[in-house]
C-alpha cells in the first residue's frame, strides 16, 4: 500500500489514473500514455450548498501532438452524471 506522502504527492487518482481537473475540465489518464480521456462538465445542478455537473462530455484523445486536433479525438459520448462518465472514460483506457 503506498504511503501517505506518495498519495498527497500523486494527487486524485481513480482506478490507478491520475485525474487533474482545471476548471470545468478534468483529464483522466496519464500523459506519458498513448490516451487521456477529457471530461468537460455542463449544466451545473444546485443540491443543498454544493454544484453537480448536469451533463459530462467525454471524449478520448491521443497525446501524440503531432496529430490535427480533428484526428486527435478518438472517441465520443456524453453522460448525465460525473460517475457514468468517469466509469465509460475507465473502460475505454483500460481497453485500448
Amino acid at each position: 500500500m503506498p504511503s501517505k506522502a506518495k498519495a498527497a504527492q500523486q494527487g486524485l487518482v481513480y482506478k490507478g489514473r491520475p485525474m487533474i481537473r482545471s476548471g470545468n475540465t478534468i483529464y483522466y489518464g496519464d500523459m506519458a500514455d498513448e490516451h487521456v480521456a477529457m471530461l468537460q462538465l455542463f449544466a451545473p445542478e444546485a443540491l443543498a450548498d454544493m454544484k453537480l455537473p448536469g451533463k459530462v462530455t467525454i471524449q478520448l484523445i491521443s497525446t501524440d501532438e503531432t496529430l490535427k486536433p480533428q484526428e486527435r479525438v478518438k472517441k465520443r459520448a456524453e453522460k448525465d452524471n460525473l460517475y457514468e462518465a468517469i466509469n465509460i472514460a475507465a473502460i475505454w483506457l483500460e481497453r485500448i
